[in-house]
């Protein structure tokens, strides 16, 4: 492939937020797309932990800021994206990455508080910030927005019930979102990632017995890593995947063949 053709991943004048980005995938996203040019806010709850990783994309020569924002909470994820107009006059690529998973067993045992606290962050969190940057994507021309997801949302497997209905549901708000806001230039497409080695999934790879029965079913023969997933967000935000909205992604190494 010639440099020429790369250029099409040139994201240099874009404004890009990631959620969740203090580590693991997010993280990864976010240091990919400041390489590739964009001005980038680094945003998950923990302030010291976001400015962490954005100076260190500074280091790097590259635009970020850290802003800390907890997805399931409203009134901060309007601070995130006001603060983000503010300080870099607009929005163009949004990535919805922060999840959480307070709860690991049967339906059962998982209480109101709970279940709330985890469509709080997984869906509501995204669909905030998605109607809170769509005004500025629009006026920009467009814009390209990821949820990532989980194959979860696909196939529920034990212990991960509520999680796996928030991920179904976040499919579908993705594909809702496209379809209506595909008139104003906004792209809306979803990421299902597998097992991937983070913190965020450690239970999954790092029990011996877990593993070795994820790996008789993963065609690929290995997890994945975060900086898998962060190139698939780099085609899916940039012009090599203009004819893409509405789609879920899987990533999953042939798990869910």
């Amino acid at each position: 492939m010639k440099s020429k053709d790369l250029e099409i991943f040139d994201l240099s004048n874009k404004v890009a937020v990631v959620t969740g980005a203090s580590k693991g995938i997010g993280a990864a996203v976010a240091h990919l797309l400041a390489s590739q040019g964009a001005k980038t806010v680094v945003s998950s709850r923990n302030l010291i932990d976001v400015e962490s990783v954005a100076q260190k994309i500074r280091t790097e020569g590259k635009e970020a800021i850290g802003i800390a924002c907890n997805a399931g909470n409203p009134e901060q994820c309007e601070n995130l994206i006001t603060q983000t107009i503010m300080h870099f006059g607009g929005i163009d690529i949004l990535i919805n990455n922060a999840a959480t998973n307070p709860v690991y067993g049967p339906v059962l045992e998982c209480n109101a508080q709970l279940f709330d606290k985890l469509m709080n962050v997984n869906v509501r969190g995204p669909f905030e910030l998605a109607k809170l940057a769509h005004t500025s994507m629009k006026s920009r021309g467009g814009g390209s927005i990821i949820n990532i997801s989980s194959i979860e949302g696909m196939t529920p497997h034990q212990g991960l019930g509520i999680y796996s209905v928030s991920k179904a549901a976040l499919n579908m708000l993705t594909k809702v979102l496209a379809k209506e806001w595909g008139s104003d230039g906004i792209r809306v497409n979803a990421i299902a990632p597998g097992i991937i080695k983070t913190k965020f999934s450690k239970a999954l790879w790092d029990n011996p017995q877990t593993t070795e029965s994820f790996m008789q079913q993963i065609s690929l023969g290995r997890i994945g890593s975060p900086e898998e997933i962060a190139y698939m967000v780099l085609f899916l935000v940039s012009e090599a995947s203009a004819y893409c909205t509405g789609s879920v992604f899987t990533a999953d190494g042939g798990l869910t063949i």
